[in-house]
């Protein structure tokens, strides 16, 4: 079963779709079976994968709307990974979905019918808290928070983290902060090392260890329709993303093995229980 991340951030400009397509083209250069999904009507993700989102027909607008099987709308990339398109008719699904019956879980349910395929499901969620954005958070087991380093970093990340409290409580017990990720960093600049400190200060170790410099590579990729490691893979963005898949694979690692850890000990204790039980006669 896939482990699904929403990359979300309602501020726009923070580098969601850049790490949502890069993050899956690392990940799949590790080997990791990764579906990603574009549920941004602004389809940037599809147009950074190489897809183009005007020919994407049918595409995550008939999927939700189930006018279309998700199963024959995925697209395979060049990078190796799966990719659910969308363009700006997820605006139109948006509109449709909302008298709809249980319709923050649309794509959970989507996704249901596939994830057994995939170790890794990401979300490229749009600017917004809206509609598509609580699908995503409904669907996903964590939230992968992109934070740039500068002025406004914190500005609207409480309302961020209060509609994923909200969405725990309603929609998705299961949910989490999968970690903040530092973007657009310049080590050079005074104001990105006090803006990374506070993060660090205010969130410690939800703030992931990776982060993402303010690369020129990095940002001319899109425009070629390739993620950064195809477009230069020994550039510092292509570096950093692959750090990041790393640990992004090293936490689930460390997660699955404290589950099974939790595991034993229930069976530990249970045969414990039933040893110690004084047997019965009929």
């Amino acid at each position: 079963m896939a482990r699904i991340l929403a990359v979300a951030n309602q501020k726009g400009g923070v580098g969601k779709t850049t790490t949502s397509v890069n993050l899956a083209a690392a990940l799949a250069a590790a080997k990791r079976k990764v579906l990603l999904v574009d549920l941004d009507p602004q389809g940037n993700a599809t147009m950074a994968s190489g897809v183009d989102k005007h020919e994407a027909k049918p595409n995550g607008c008939e999927v939700l709307l189930d006018e279309a099987a998700i199963g024959d709308v995925l697209v395979r990339t060049e990078a190796g990974f799966d990719l659910l398109p969308g363009n700006g008719d997820l605006t139109a699904a948006e509109l449709k979905l909302m008298d709809g019956l249980a319709r923050e879980h649309r794509l959970k349910e989507q996704l249901a019918k596939i994830s057994d395929r995939y170790h890794t499901i990401l979300i490229d969620c749009p600017p917004s808290l809206h509609l598509l954005t609580l699908n995503a958070l409904t669907a996903a087991d964590g939230v992968l928070i992109p934070v740039q380093c500068e002025y406004f970093a914190l500005e609207g990340l409480s309302s961020l983290l209060d509609t994923i409290s909200a969405v725990r409580q309603r929609l998705n017990p299961k949910l989490e902060v999968e970690g903040l990720l530092r973007t657009m960093y310049d080590v050079r600049n005074n104001l990105g090392n006090e803006v990374s400190a506070q993060l660090t200060q205010h969130f410690g170790e939800k703030v992931l260890r990776s982060i993402i410099p303010r690369n020129v590579r990095l940002a001319e990729a899109p425009s070629h329709g390739q993620p950064i490691h195809l477009y230069d893979r020994g550039s510092r963005g292509a570096i950093a993303y692959i750090g990041l898949a790393g640990e992004i694979i090293r936490r689930e690692r460390a997660m699955n093995a404290h589950d099974a850890g939790e595991i034993a000990n229930d069976l530990d204790e249970a045969a414990s229980d039933a040893s110690g039980a004084t047997p019965t006669t009929p």
